[in-house]
């Protein structure tokens, strides 16, 4: 099950250099990454320990600012069997990392006038008409009432609609059924609180949210994703089905083996095979997508330029603020965005394998890690923290 968001600290254990290697034989020539100067080493140096105990696999690291890229660096290895270094250009399973792309989309429909964020679901989604809520439920019996109000656009973006985690439908993996059927499952489903009661993390809110956008643009919800976001904004290799090409670059994963003392390879138990597979595969759009540091980092670039970037605007200064402001109610402890895990200054979110990226608004800076662990052993968790701590010290030291 993919794990919540988080945004250091975290309340979960995603906590996670230059080091350059070319790899040469006598048919092929590895080309060397750009070289960022000392103050990429400094980076790249607090993480490499992890790797030289054989607690991380391998990162891509990168800081930029509203303008530029300040930093991209690659350490350790996309495949520690093979002797594969990771590269700068090598792909990732960004999981959740996919819920703030996915309601920026659909907040360019509420920013054409096309969506309302406090509109209830069902004025789009009739199936949810009649929804009612679980207020008591023992082996015995199940009491039903109706809510205090049908769940809105809002609720389902902030995860307070009391929809479940995932439905039925979603088990063993979350990508075989196409969109529409598993939203009409989450509408025949009673929820499990009454909206804006509770903050429950819900794979199932942002999906409501991608079938809201399939209804009201016309369009299946990957072509608008790839025409209105994605391809605009130069993010070439983000995509729910990496090509065969792709896949070679995509770093293998990773988890604490048996003993605890080191890593062994697995492959992601939440996707379908093979990854290239559009005809039995669906996109999920809270978290099936595949990404790099750099296409990542576009879509910060352009949230923290209020919703415009290389002359292009997507979206306006006033959608971009309800994305990255709380709208989780203050009488909640976790501070959630549209999408997006927010504090007071800073605003991101984390992936399941361990994938996170923050903007720090303050600071002007994107950091952006990109790793592939279903967990670390020893101390491996807190490399994310080392290279965060690292990087702001060389990058935003007027800040610390």
């Amino acid at each position: 099950m993919e794990a919540p968001p988080f945004i250091l600290p975290s309340e979960s254990p995603f906590m996670r250099s230059m080091c350059w290697l070319i790899v040469c034989s006598v048919f092929v020539v590895l080309p060397a990454p750009i070289s960022w100067g000392q103050s990429s080493k400094e980076v790249t140096a607090a993480v490499q320990p992890f790797v030289d105990r054989n607690e991380l696999a391998g990162a891509v690291m990168l800081v930029a600012d509203r303008n530029e890229i300040r930093m991209e660096d690659a350490v350790g290895w996309a495949n520690i069997a093979d002797k594969q270094p990771m590269r700068t250009d090598s792909m990732f399973w960004i999981a959740s990392q996919s819920k703030p792309m996915t309601a920026a989309a659909l907040m360019m429909l509420v920013d054409e006038g096309k969506v309302s964020l406090d509109d209830p679901v069902e004025k789009y989604l009739p199936e949810f008409q009649g929804q009612m809520v679980v207020v008591e439920k023992d082996e015995e019996h199940v009491l039903l009432h109706r809510p205090v109000h049908p769940i809105t656009v809002r609720n389902v973006l902030s995860h307070t609609s009391g929809l479940p985690f995932r439905s039925a439908l979603e088990v063993p993996t979350l990508d075989r059924y196409p969109l529409e059927a598993r939203v009409r499952s989450y509408a025949m489903t009673p929820l499990e609180f009454s909206p804006d009661s509770k903050y429950q993390y819900s794979n199932a809110g942002i999906n409501t949210a991608a079938r809201i956008i399939e209804v009201v643009s016309g369009q299946p919800y990957e072509t608008f994703m790839d025409e209105r976001l994605l391809k605009p904004l130069g993010m070439k290799d983000t995509t729910f089905w990496p090509t065969e090409t792709q896949e070679k670059r995509i770093a293998t994963s990773y988890r604490p083996n048996a003993a605890k003392e080191g890593l062994e390879a697995i492959k992601i138990d939440q996707l379908s095979y093979p990854l290239s597979d559009r005809e039995h595969r669906r996109p999920m759009p809270a978290g099936g997508l595949f990404s790099t540091a750099s296409d990542v980092a576009r879509f910060y670039q352009m949230l923290l330029r209020g919703g415009e970037l290389d002359g292009k605007r997507y979206l306006t200064e006033q959608a971009v603020k309800e994305l990255t402001s709380r709208q989780t109610p203050e009488t909640l402890n976790n501070s959630y965005g549209l999408g997006f895990a927010v504090g007071a200054n800073h605003f991101g979110h984390a992936g399941a394998y361990s994938t996170n990226t923050i903007a720090e608004k303050k600071q002007g800076l994107i950091y952006v890690w990109l790793v592939q662990h279903a967990g670390f052993p020893g101390q491996g968790g807190q490399s994310q923290g080392e290279f965060r701590k690292a990087a702001a010290n060389v990058f935003a030291p007027a800040t610390n």
